[in-house]
């Protein structure tokens, strides 16, 4: 070498030298189109885990097995999309783990080419068989609750939103393991490599939790809020602003008609009318009061509460046989059908009452707004109760709580447990509860040896019954039920009450024991996909019929009458009634 030569940098590899192209080389000599795409297939599979796709491949197939609810193509897509996903992410860590136990720095060799064309054949053969029992169990859940089976034209729809789904979900996890081992890469060259590997690691780990928490969340919430508020400020083309004083946002109102809010001007302008009842039960009756406080009505939860109570007191609700008190969803909808089948059946001689604590749909009040409506259900109750308990008690009206789904939760907040509620209302009806429903899941866990988690009996139905139908008001059969009188109404197949992140590794006693009259004896746990499953089960709860799912509507009726059991009341008019109730 002469001193003209050039020096070599030692740090020069391979991947320095300029990559050749096809422009580089003779016409003759190109690759061919199924040559470059096996080119491109072959780097692209090295960069894939073999293991995370065996077991991403597992995990779909278990997606297309039954859970609660009917899946359509959409949530079947998502559902099977997100669960090879996270097979794909088990397999890949479980092979990651085998290497840093033995100490091996490098990934095994990549399988050979037999193996990746036997894992094709594999995973076409298993789809197309599952898909078959896929649309064997559809069918029966279908026929089961009276909805339309799936035609032909789902199942392609499957096929591409599952692709997409999958393919948007491994990209992100890719970049963000690539993220990690560029960090881990950059620690190594002044720590241990292990060291940094578990640092880098731990560091994406806080940042995503951080992002996700501090930006994502707070953008996507003020966004969210934005956007429901102005779902809030409409107006439903049946309502307008009541001309009865006994109405909020009528004449006199303490509360303004447009600070109601969309379902605070439903709640107080749709229901039966005192000419309606009178026809119905064949006597004069009187015009029921509906009370409400929406979100814009005060500066805060306590003032709303504070807010309808005085407005209770100036419609004369409190000079009335019974007063419901109402606990809403987070929209703050209340089910019409528990409103309309008390006014009926106390002759109009009710005054019902509810507030507003947010503007978000249920299901994301749920997750971020657990801790208002839990202040709304007591604040409400509380103010309510402290006016009742001024009237000497000879003259004191009933009082009786209800709410569904998050409604129920805020419901029985006040109370601490079946004796506290028994004590003091007569009487509860909550529909469709949560897991979050701490009463009524310490309720349930202490229920009667041998009976089922989806039909408790609890201390014999003394105070409380569970009921899937109203034929179970009867459980236990020859059992007095002289005092509380309070009802959780929970369909076997509803994905609010059974949904829970307990799920996710451990199966629920309501798979392990006799299944619920419209559940498949199809549907398994299984780790990780059940959880899956049934959250896509609750985007859906009330697009089934009555009687199923989140749809309640014709056993609420049948339970106030057992409940308060209304003087002059029959079952003959309970049925009569039914086609007069909404949920709406």
């Amino acid at each position: 070498m002469t001193t003209a030569d050039p020096v070599p940098d030692p740090e020069a590899t391979e991947q320095d030298a300029p990559e050749a192209t096809d422009q580089d080389a003779p016409e003759a000599t190109k690759p061919s189109f199924l040559a470059r795409a096996g080119q491109w297939w072959a780097r692209y599979t090295a960069r894939l885990s073999y293991c995370g796709l065996v077991f991403g491949t597992v995990l779909l197939w278990f997606s297309t097995t039954p859970s609660l609810l009917p899946r359509g193509p959409l949530f079947q897509g998502v559902v099977g999309a997100a669960a090879a996903a996270l097979g794909y992410a088990i397999g890949a860590f479980l092979s990651w783990l085998a290497r840093y136990l033995v100490s091996r720095k490098k990934p095994w060799g990549r399988p050979r080419h037999f193996w990746w064309i036997g894992l094709g054949v594999v995973f076409l053969i298993g789809t197309a068989v599952m898909m078959y029992w896929y649309r064997r169990w559809q069918d029966e859940l279908r026929d089961l609750m009276g909805v339309e089976r799936l035609d032909w034209t789902a199942y392609p729809i499957i096929v591409v939103v599952a692709v997409i789904v999958f393919a948007i979900l491994l990209g992100a996890g890719q970049a963000w393991g690539a993220l990690v081992r560029l960090i881990s890469r950059r620690l190594s060259r002044r720590i241990p490599p292990r060291i940094a590997g578990l640092t880098a690691a731990t560091a994406m780990v806080v940042v995503s939790i951080f992002v996700f928490n501090g930006v994502v969340a707070d953008y996507g919430m003020t966004a969210l809020n934005n956007s429901f508020a102005a779902v809030n400020d409409e107006t439903n083309p049946d309502t307008e602003p009541p001309t009865s004083t006994l109405r909020s946002g009528g004449p006199d109102s303490l509360v303004s008609w447009a600070s109601l809010g969309r379902m605070g001007r439903t709640f107080v302008s749709v229901g039966p009318r005192a000419e309606e009842i009178a026809e119905f039960n064949g006597r004069p009756a009187l015009e029921p009061i509906r009370v409400y406080a929406g979100l814009k009505s005060a500066d805060s939860i306590n003032e709303s509460a504070e807010l309808a109570a005085r407005e209770l007191v100036r419609t004369g609700g409190l000079k009335r046989k019974l007063i419901g008190i109402a606990g809403s969803t987070g929209t703050g909808w209340v089910n019409q059908a528990n409103l309309d089948s008390l006014e009926y059946m106390f002759n109009g001689d009710t005054a019902m009452v509810s507030m507003q604590y947010s503007m978000l749909p249920s299901w994301l009040s749920f997750l971020v707004d657990q801790e208002r409506a839990r202040q709304a259900g007591r604040a409400l109750f509380e103010a309510i109760d402290r006016m009742v308990r001024r009237i000497p008690e000879a003259d004191r009206p009933k009082i009786v709580v209800f709410g569904e789904s998050l409604g129920s939760f805020g419901a029985e907040a006040p109370f601490g447990s079946v004796a506290t509620m028994s004590a003091r209302t007569d009487g509860a009806l909550l529909t469709g509860p949560t897991f979050s429903n701490q009463m009524w899941a310490d309720t349930t866990a202490d229920r009667d040896a041998g009976t089922p988690e989806v039909l408790p009996i609890f201390e014999d139905g003394e105070q409380v019954r569970f009921i899937n139908t109203a034929d179970d008001l009867g459980r236990p059969a020859g059992q007095p039920w002289d005092r509380g009188r309070l009802v959780y109404l929970q369909h076997a197949s509803d994905p609010i009450s059974w949904w829970n992140p307990d799920l996710i590794l451990n199966k629920p006693d309501w798979l392990r024991e006799k299944r619920g009259a419209d559940v498949l004896g199809a549907m398994h746990w299984i780790p990780f996909v059940t959880f899956l499953q049934v959250a896509a089960d609750m985007a859906v709860s009330v697009n089934v019929p009555d009687g199923h799912g989140h749809n309640y509507l014709r056993e609420i009726p049948q339970a106030w009458a057992q409940i308060l059991t209304p003087e002059g009341w029959s079952e003959a008019k309970t049925d009569e009634l039914l086609p007069r109730l909404r949920r709406d």
